[in-house]
């Protein structure tokens, strides 16, 4: 039996442009009911269609034999996937395989669906010399078992910005301004801010075109609606009245748990400091709001150090974001940076052959070489650590401290002082 068969199932890729109509509808329906979405309606499918057609978006699924019960279109599997770049640090970025659309029917549960697709899909990849894979989940304990290690992580925080919102005297004085904007007239300087953000920042994903109808406040993804009336946005310029950062929030019929007025920040995204800082300042003036909350705070926040009571900021919950693959281990490893000169080899295991091997990573001058080698390895790790450490997320140390990484202590400082350092990576955009 071939990678894709399975008794009673048939697997089929779609076409986003001219696939079969009714193929494609049960597919999107497939996926809205995995994720216990309303049925979609036609504005939603257009706004899907548009994103699958502008990302070469590639569809799988698996379909049951009709019968007098079941439906002959809506799959009881689904998997999307298509190729955009990852910020990988020291200024470079990679071809990555962003997965997304990832269900199965409890009608067909434990039955090798999502084994099946992964496979295919990472083995795609593999041919068309993609070198990372990455994904955002619901359910962490699914993707180890594909290689997949957790890269980037976020902190879900809420801000009092009440009298104890107050900045420290030491915080320069911003020279620029803040200006509000209609999401939609905004768009293309907010996409252009997260351009720069994107080629500045480790670990950030090129957005997916649905971040337009959102963002633009174009399409209500909550309310599955056109148009978003809720959403409001700021433009921060700098002293020559150039914009440097941008943030969409909402206010309206918005509490939190205790009953208080709330603000809920969408999208923040700032180039420098100031920007950050003096928009931060611009939500807590916000009449009739006493907490500002935001989902994807990094976790080394300059808010919480320049403010005179930094027990006004509460930390939530501290989120993963960003999973990551590594499919071809030379081109991922001499991709990113390096910190110290050194000389590994590593050993990684794999159990779907593609990082599996023993690996000479021998750094000079902040650039790997890396060389497959029939050396005995020094340093040992699986292909989920390899994931969760390329980005520089979590340390050697750390990583070896929860026994996910073995060798003798030399070899491994050897390791954490070439892998560890830079910026943590940053990314906030889902998929």
């Amino acid at each position: 039996m071939s990678a894709l068969e399975h008794p009673g199932l048939v697997f089929r890729s779609l076409d986003p442009f001219d696939g079969d109509e009714a193929l494609l509808k049960g597919w999107y329906e497939a996926t809205r009911r995995g994720f216990h979405q309303s049925r979609g309606n036609d504005d939603g499918t257009q706004v899907w269609r548009d994103h699958i057609r502008n990302d070469s978006v590639t569809l799988m699924g698996a379909w049951a034999e009709s019968s007098e019960f079941s439906s002959s279109t809506i799959p009881v599997a689904t998997f999307s996937s298509w190729t955009s770049p990852v910020n990988v640090g020291g200024g470079a970025s990679l071809p990555t395989l962003l997965i997304s659309d990832v269900t199965v029917s409890p009608t067909h549960r434990r039955q090798g669906l999502l084994r099946k697709l992964m496979t295919v899909a990472l083995a795609d990849a593999v041919a068309s010399g993609v070198p990372l894979a990455a994904l955002t989940v619901s359910e962490g304990s699914i993707y180890g078992r594909f290689g997949f290690g957790t890269a980037t992580h976020l902190r879900q925080i809420e801000v009092d910005v009440t009298s104890k919102f107050r900045y420290r005297p030491e915080v320069p004085a911003d020279d620029g301004s803040v200006t509000l904007v209609e999401p939609g007239e905004a768009w293309k300087t907010v996409a252009e801010i997260y351009g720069t953000f994107q080629e500045r920042t480790r670990g950030s994903v090129t957005r997916p075109q649905f971040y337009e109808p959102w963002l633009s406040s174009g399409y209500d993804f909550e309310g599955d609606s056109k148009g978003e009336s809720k959403q409001r946005a700021a433009l921060h310029l700098d002293a020559s009245g150039t914009p440097d950062g941008y943030v969409i929030y909402k206010t309206a019929d918005e509490r939190n748990d205790a009953g208080l007025r709330m603000a809920r920040v969408v999208d923040l995204v700032a180039l420098t400091p100031a920007a950050y800082l003096r928009l931060w300042r611009f939500l807590a003036d916000i009449d009739l709001v006493e907490r500002v909350a935001w989902r994807k705070a990094p976790l080394q926040d300059p808010l919480y150090w320049t403010l005179a009571e930094p027990f006004a900021v509460k930390s939530a919950e501290l989120d993963d974001m960003l999973w990551v693959r590594v499919l071809d281990v030379p081109a991922a490893l001499q991709a990113r940076p390096w910190y110290a000169t050194g000389d590994v080899v590593l050993g990684v295991d794999d159990p779907l052959g593609h990082a599996a091997g023993a690996w000479r990573v021998a750094v000079m001058d902040g650039k790997a070489e890396v060389t497959q080698t029939d050396a005995v390895p020094t340093v040992e790790l699986a292909a989920d650590t390899l994931g969760a450490l390329y980005l520089g997320g979590v340390d050697v140390r750390t990583l070896a401290a929860a026994g996910r990484i073995t060798g003798s202590p030399e070899a491994i400082e050897t390791w954490a002082a070439m892998a560890d350092g830079g910026p943590l990576p940053y990314c906030i955009t889902g998929f």
